[in-house]
């Protein structure tokens, strides 16, 4: 009986460790299709990358992502146009399509229309959402708007549609901070990815602190606690956003299994300092998010990145204090 508690318990830890392995291996992929989608895309590129034939790794890719390939990249695609929207008001729509990788503007049209419902040059012209509450996106103005794949507002429009005419910032900002632009360093981490609920990242975090404690990997205060946002959760789908938790790392670390390593580019950043307990950060981005919209500046490339001063459980009133970090560039 003993030996065969002892085959069951093998089983379990190599069918363990074989998956983190392909989710490793999968978030290189994500990580480089994100890097090249003005580019075009080779299955045997990223097969190679992910160290799987181009005949398996079609079916691995889809199981553990819920997507197929082709389905990724062109969602990321009409993501990312979706921001340059946004963002970049003085670009083309033209030259935003072939900047994230359509060979055409008309079939970049159909396909924008095919997730938003509207034309990319209506969604450019309606009001950008701006604050969050309660899993809802509104403009300034408190226009509610749209994400990716949801063609009609829920029903929530209905029990709100009241009170935006008394709309009202208090609602969505009660953070006093002073945002300062600042110049950021150059950062490797090594991370554990996350998709989903913003609220469930802690979990996340323990398991890489359990990986990282037996390597020597925590000298705090020295090593930093930083989650990087891969996703804009005004346009991707919540179930869809991916978050990385993060500890920065001095030298280069071999990373196993499902831990990853990447680099958070120096630069231009937008930094506002915050003292939250866990509720508050939906008000701290919005708080950011407002600033953006009176300040000459407008996000640029890269990830933005909540950095963590201290863990909420060594505070008495368990307060997150942290700065969110937005890179910048001028409008």
């Amino acid at each position: 009986m003993p030996v065969h508690n002892e085959s069951q318990s093998q089983k379990m830890n190599a069918k363990d460790r074989s998956r983190r392995e392909y989710i490793a291996r999968i978030n290189r992929v994500m990580d480089y299709i994100e890097q090249h989608l003005n580019e075009q895309i080779s299955l045997d590129v990223v097969a190679q990358i992910a160290c799987f034939s181009p005949f398996h790794f079609h079916r691995i890719f889809s199981s553990l992502t819920g997507e197929t390939l082709n389905t990724f990249i062109q969602r990321k695609r009409i993501e990312k146009a979706a921001q340059q929207l946004k963002n970049n008001e003085n670009v083309s729509i033209s030259e935003i399509a072939y900047d994230c990788g359509f060979c055409s503007v008309a079939h970049f049209s159909r396909t924008f229309r095919k997730y938003f419902g509207l034309t990319a040059k209506e969604f450019r012209e309606t009001e950008k959402a701006i604050f969050a509450k309660d899993g809802l996106y509104y403009s300034k103005n408190g226009q509610l708007t749209r994400k990716i794949n949801q063609l009609c507002p829920d029903f929530r429009v209905q029990l709100c549609s009241d009170s935006l005419n008394q709309f009202n910032h208090s609602n969505f900002i009660i953070m006093d901070t002073k945002v300062e632009i600042k110049e950021m360093p150059e950062m490797n981490v090594v991370y554990l990815r996350h998709t989903g609920k913003f609220d469930q990242i802690g979990k996340v975090y323990e398991k890489l602190m359990k990986w990282a404690g037996p390597r020597g990997l925590l000298n705090f205060p020295q090593t930093k606690t930083i989650t990087v946002y891969h996703d804009d959760p005004s346009v991707t789908a919540i179930e869809k956003v991916r978050q990385s938790a993060c500890i920065t790392v001095e030298n280069d670390v071999k990373v196993d299994g499902e831990i990853g390593k990447m680099k958070l580019e120096g630069g231009k950043y937008a930094v506002g300092h915050f003292e939250i307990d866990e509720k508050g950060f939906e008000k701290a981005w919005n708080t950011m998010c407002l600033w953006f919209t009176e300040s000459g500046y407008q996000p640029g490339e890269g990830y933005p990145y909540e950095l963590y001063y201290n863990s909420p459980d060594e505070d008495i009133k368990r307060r997150f204090v942290l700065d969110i970090c937005i890179p910048v560039k001028r409008l």
